[in-house]
This record gives C-alpha cells, sequence and structure tokens, in this order.
C-alpha cells in the first residue's frame, strides 16, 4: 500500500459533545499516535476516506443539552455548523449527519474512586428472544409474554413498562478535565475541574460477583468514577468493566457485595430480543431523559439499518419516532413483547426534522457483547503509569478494507524507536486487530483498551502482517512501555 494513501485516522475518543471539524478543515486529519507526539506525515487531500463537504449542501446546527438547564441556550457562544455531502441513494441512504447524542453534562464538585475483581460464565442463550443465564435466582428476569402485536402510540403500556423498569437503571459519571489558567504565563493554582454526565443502562446479566449492565460507550468514556441508580432509587457505586468505542458499547459492573438485599428483590435481568425488529412495530423507549430520572416514551420502529456517522464513527442504527432525550443514551428500545430491541444511542437535532431516534440493535450484537461481559474487569491505571505502544496508526474500516484489500483494524503508518511495538518485531504496513482478546476495530479502540495497562505490562498482541504479498495473522506478545517524548 502506498504510504500516502488514507493518512487519516479517527482521533479522540468517540462520539463527542462540544465540537464539529468545520468544512474548511476537512483535509486536515493526520495520523494518531498514542504517543502523544505530533505525527511525522502530512496528509492527503485525495484520501478516499476524508469528510468532504458540498458548499450547496444543507446546514444543521450541533445542538447539546446543558444538565444544569436543558433549555438553556444562552452560553454565549455560537452554534457550530457542518455541511452534509449529498450523496446518491437520497437523503436515507446514508446520514452522514451531526447527531444528538443522548448523553448530558454539567458541573459538579468532588470525585471517587474505586475497583472491583469479576469473572464471568454467562452467556446469551438460543431462541428468538433468551435473556442472559444466571447463576443466582434470586435477580428476576422481566416476562416476555406481553403484549405481542400493535402500535405503542395507540394502546397502554403500562404493564410493559412496570414489567421492565426493574431492568433499567440511570448511570451518573463524574469525569477530571484539565484546564488551563486564563492568564497565559500565570499559575492559577488550579489546574482541573469535575464535570458530571447522566445516562441509563440495561441490566443484562450477573457473575458469582457482579451485576453486569450494558449501555454506551459515549456516557462512561473517559469517567473517573461513576454510580448506578435501581428503580427503587438505592445508588451503588460501579466501574467500566469493559468497552468496544468502535462499536458504542460499554459493560458496567456492580459488586454484588454491595447491593443490598430489598435491591436485589427488586431488580430484574432485562430480556433480549435475537430476531430482527421490523418496519412499523411499536416501540417504547425508557431512559433517565434530561437526568431527571426513569421516563417513558412511545413510537414506531420507523426504519433499520440506517448508517449514521458521528465523529468519524460509523454505526448501524434502528431508527425510530420514540423520543430519544439527553440522557437516554443506553436505555432500552423495547418492542411491544418488552423484549430489548436496541440500547439508545442519539437523536437528529434540526429545525426542519423532527422525531428522528436512533438506537444499536440488539440482534446483531450478541457476540460483542459476550465479549465485553466475559472481559476481566480491570481498573484504569494512572496517567503517570499508563503504558504505550510506541505507534502512529490510522483506522482501516470495512469500506477502506474492501477498497484497498487490507484487513479492518489499526493500520501501523509508523513505528518509533525505543518503543514497545518496535521491540515486538510490529512494522509498518502491519494491521492489528486485538488487544489482550478485545477486538481492535480503531484508533480509539486501542487507545481506549491502553488505558488500563501499566508501563512494563506484557499483554497479548494480534496483526495482521504481509507474508508473500497477502495479509497473514500472527500473535506476539508486546511489553508495553512508558510515553516516549
Amino acid at each position: 500500500m502506498d504510504e500516502n494513501e488514507n493518512k487519516d485516522i479517527v482521533e479522540g475518543n468517540g462520539f463527542t459533545m462540544n465540537s464539529v471539524p468545520e468544512a474548511d478543515k476537512s483535509n486536515e486529519a493526520e495520523p494518531a499516535a498514542e504517543t502523544g507526539t505530533e505525527p511525522a506525515k502530512e496528509s492527503s487531500a485525495a484520501d478516499p476516506s476524508y469528510s468532504k463537504y458540498d458548499e450547496s449542501a444543507n446546514t444543521y446546527t450541533w445542538q447539546p443539552a446543558s444538565e444544569a438547564n436543558p433549555q438553556d441556550k444562552s452560553s454565549g457562544k455560537k452554534d457550530k455548523k457542518v455541511k452534509r455531502e449529498k450523496k446518491k441513494g437520497g437523503f436515507f441512504s446514508k446520514l452522514a449527519v451531526v447527531i444528538v447524542l443522548a448523553l448530558i453534562f454539567g458541573i459538579v464538585a468532588g470525585a471517587a474512586s474505586f475497583g472491583m475483581n469479576s469473572g464471568l460464565t454467562h452467556f446469551f442463550g438460543d431462541g428468538s428472544a433468551q435473556q442472559i443465564e444466571t447463576t443466582d435466582s434470586t435477580i428476576g428476569s422481566t416476562d416476555s409474554t406481553g403484549t405481542t402485536s400493535g402500535s405503542a402510540g395507540s394502546m397502554d403500556v403500562s404493564g410493559i413498562v412496570a414489567e421492565v423498569m426493574p431492568s433499567v437503571v440511570a448511570i451518573t459519571t463524574t469525569q477530571t478535565v484539565d484546564y488551563g489558567s486564563y492568564f497565559p504565563g500565570l499559575d492559577s493554582g488550579q489546574s482541573e475541574e469535575v464535570q458530571s454526565g447522566s445516562g441509563s443502562g440495561i441490566i443484562i446479566g450477573k457473575n458469582d460477583t457482579e451485576l453486569l449492565i450494558i449501555t454506551n460507550n459515549h456516557v462512561v468514556e473517559g469517567t473517573t468514577s461513576l454510580y448506578v441508580q435501581f428503580v427503587n432509587d438505592v445508588k451503588v457505586n460501579a466501574v467500566v468493566k469493559s468497552a468496544q468505542a468502535s462499536e458504542d458499547l460499554a459493560v458496567v459492573a456492580v459488586p454484588l457485595s454491595e447491593i443490598d438485599a430489598d435491591t436485589i428483590s427488586q431488580i430484574k435481568i432485562a430480556t433480549l430480543a435475537t430476531d430482527e425488529v421490523k418496519v412499523g412495530e411499536g416501540a417504547i423507549a425508557i431512559g433517565n431523559a434530561l437526568g431527571y430520572g426513569q421516563s417513558v416514551t412511545t413510537g414506531v420502529i420507523s426504519a433499520v439499518n440506517r448508517e449514521v456517522t458521528v465523529d468519524n464513527l460509523t454505526l448501524t442504527l434502528i431508527q425510530t419516532d420514540a423520543a430519544i432525550n439527553p440522557g437516554n443514551s443506553g436505555g432500552a428500545l423495547l418492542n411491544m413483547k418488552g423484549e430489548v430491541v436496541g440500547i439508545n444511542a442519539a437523536k437528529y437535532s434540526s429545525n426542519a426534522v423532527e422525531g428522528m431516534g436512533f438506537a444499536i440493535p440488539i440482534s446483531s450484537k450478541s457476540e460483542i457483547i459476550n465479549q465485553l461481559i466475559t472481559a476481566e474487569t480491570k481498573n484504569k491505571v494512572d496517567e503517570s503509569q499508563k503504558g504505550y505502544l510506541g505507534i502512529y496508526g490510522r483506522d482501516v474500516s470495512s469500506d477502506l478494507s474492501q477498497a484497498y484489500n487490507i484487513p479492518e483494524g489499526v493500520y501501523v503508518v509508523q513505528v518509533i524507536d525505543g518503543g514497545a511495538a518496535k521491540a515486538a518485531g510490529i512494522k509498518q504496513s502491519d494491521v492489528i486487530t486485538e488487544l489482550d482478546g478485545q477486538t481492535v476495530s480503531s484508533m480509539t479502540d486501542l487507545q481506549a483498551q491502553l488505558e488500563y495497562y501499566s508501563a512494563g505490562e506484557s499483554i497479548p498482541i494480534k496483526i495482521m502482517t504481509v507474508s508473500d504479498n497477502a495479509y497473514v495473522e500472527k500473535e506476539l506478545n508486546i511489553t508495553l512501555t512508558g510515553q516516549i517524548e
């Protein structure tokens, strides 16, 4: 592969709430380095994976919500706009537009840190709507024998909601964010602040020591600490067990030892649907809207297999007209049987469009969810102890994989001298596909996974490397190093 091709990369960690790229900067993307140093190569404007903007296209406005005052739009900052490139096949063939993520932030004081161990033995069962098996019958499971037909918008869904509400939790996160002095050259004596975010989650299983909750990665990404609130309003500290940033999925673990007997008796494990949803069938969305507590909206399945792109991350989602409000991210999208068919993820915001919410389909994510719930629970390491591979890389999406016959994963643009990758034998043009048993689909995945490993720690890594003009899989053990200046 010509090293001048496809030099752009998804930078950062998944969805963002505060900015979108300006049209005149769409050709400035560079290879990302998890070392934090400047990349050595310039990007090519001819790169087919660049974000392109059509000056004649419609303009949409990013509209984040605020937890402190959801209706306040007087922040003093101008709305940022992006322009959408028109593509063949119509407006809905590929919805690469600004999506407002259903996650909200505010300012709070204080933070906490904690961690636990795990050992999961649950897997998805067979059948059209199987829940994750449990080793203890003290936690109930939702009854999926409710209404089987009809539209949620035209009937009473209170029975379904009452059955499923014990399976949905509110998630509150805190995140420490560094910031600089307002006066250059002067030390204000303060270098960080704590922000709070609100989202939702769905109880999908448990093991001998943990209750397991599925949510969106963007709900818990970068958090310093978090807690969940159950149906009886009891709050319990939790940790992020595992995450797949490229799928916007994460699993949160709550120690069973921290959950009182009364709460155990009231919560339930959700029933997950494995059948694909059909356009026109009823839909019910449950989530922690605006951080005010669980609420319910109803509608129908408007469309399936919608490709939605946010910050260079493209997901194939269910579209519904049931309102997906800020704070609903990670909550449940239900069918009329009370089965979870999707994980609420985003909404489309435009003055010209109403009723466009999106959810990650459960039926196509069982393998990824199983991988997440069976992962070992690990704690993030301190930044000063964090391990690095020592590479510059770029994403190889499914589209690029097909176009250039390169495996999906992270394409190694450059290997840094003195780094872990160099010592392990990784070279330019290799593609990283797996780290310590976790799939690597993007630099976002790779960076997120490395947050749990210290310098000096040895972990297995899988790469695809060129041999006889073809890519072959190779497994290596790599010892991480500290950050190379």
